[in-house]
C-alpha cells in the first residue's frame, strides 16, 4: 500500500471511509458564504443515510483509480446523496434508496425531493451511464473504481442558480479548499488509488495542488451540458481520454 506520510494533514485517524465525510461534513456545515451566495445545502447533513449507503458499499478496498467531481448538482447529489447522482442511476443501477431530509434553509426553485424527484441530472446520467455500458454492474465497476465529490456544498444565488465554487471569492474559499483537501487526502490515503481522474478542469486543479508523490493525474471532460463539447459524443471523448492516459485499456 502507498505511504504519503510526508503530508501532515493525512496524519487523520479515519477508523473506517466514512468518518472522513463526517468531519468534512462538520466542517464545511459552520461556513458562511456572502454575496452572490444567498443559500447553501449540505447533503452529508440531510441526505447522510444515502452517502453512507454508497461509501459502506463501495469505498471497500483499494482502488486503481479514484474519479472526482466539483460539487453536487441540484438535482443529482443534492438529491440523493450520491456524486453524480442521478437518481434512476443511485436507485436503479447502484441499488440505493434511502430516506432523504431537508435542509434547513430550502429555496423555492431548488426543492429537495431525494429519490422522489422528477428531475435528471445530465452529468450523472452521462457519467454512470458511461460507467454502466462498460462495465455491465455496480459491482464490477466499483471493484477498482471510486467516484468523490471535492466539494460538497450546493451553492446557490437569489434565483435559486447553481453557483459553482470556482466563483465563490477567494477569501470565503481558503477555508472550505483547507476542509475539502483534508477529506480528499484522507480518501487518497484510504483507497490507494494509481490514477487520480480530474472530472473537468477544476477537479483537475484541485488533485493537482494536493497530489501525492507517485500517483498518475489524468483528466476528462466535464459531462455537463453546459459544455458544448460534452454535447457531442461525451461518452466516446470521456472514454478516449481514458484511454490515451492510461487509465482504461
Amino acid at each position: 500500500m502507498r505511504r504519503f506520510d510526508s503530508d501532515p494533514r493525512l496524519h487523520l485517524r479515519a477508523m473506517s471511509p466514512l468518518e472522513p465525510a463526517r468531519q468534512l461534513s462538520r466542517a464545511v456545515g459552520s461556513l458562511l458564504f456572502s454575496d452572490p451566495v444567498c443559500g447553501v445545502y449540505n447533503p452529508l447533513d440531510y441526505a447522510w443515510e444515502a452517502h453512507a449507503e454508497y461509501v459502506r458499499r463501495f469505498a471497500t478496498g483499494p482502488k486503481r483509480v479514484l474519479f472526482l467531481g466539483m460539487n453536487p448538482g441540484p438535482w443529482g447529489m443534492a438529491q440523493t446523496g450520491v456524486p453524480f447522482g442521478e437518481v434512476a442511476a443511485v436507485r436503479d443501477w447502484m441499488g440505493i434508496r434511502t430516506r432523504v431530509g431537508r435542509p434547513a434553509y430550502e429555496h423555492p426553485k431548488r426543492p429537495i425531493q431525494g429519490f422522489d424527484c422528477p428531475k435528471s441530472e445530465v452529468s450523472g446520467r452521462r457519467l454512470w451511464g458511461l460507467f454502466r455500458e462498460r462495465f455491465g454492474s455496480a459491482p464490477a465497476f466499483f471493484k477498482d473504481h471510486f467516484v468523490l465529490n471535492y466539494c460538497p456544498l450546493v451553492f446557490m444565488g437569489r434565483t435559486g442558480a447553481n453557483i459553482t465554487p470556482d466563483k465563490i471569492p477567494a477569501p470565503e474559499t481558503n477555508a472550505l479548499f483547507k476542509a475539502c483537501d483534508t477529506h480528499l487526502l484522507e480518501m487518497i490515503r484510504l483507497l490507494s488509488p494509481q490514477f487520480l481522474v480530474g472530472v473537468g478542469g477544476f477537479a483537475e486543479g484541485r488533485l493537482r495542488d494536493i497530489l501525492p508523490p507517485g500517483l498518475t493525474l489524468c483528466r476528462i471532460l466535464h459531462p455537463s451540458p453546459a459544455s458544448p463539447a460534452a454535447n457531442r459524443d461525451w461518452a466516446g471523448t470521456a472514454t478516449r481520454q481514458l484511454k490515451d492516459q492510461g487509465v482504461w485499456e
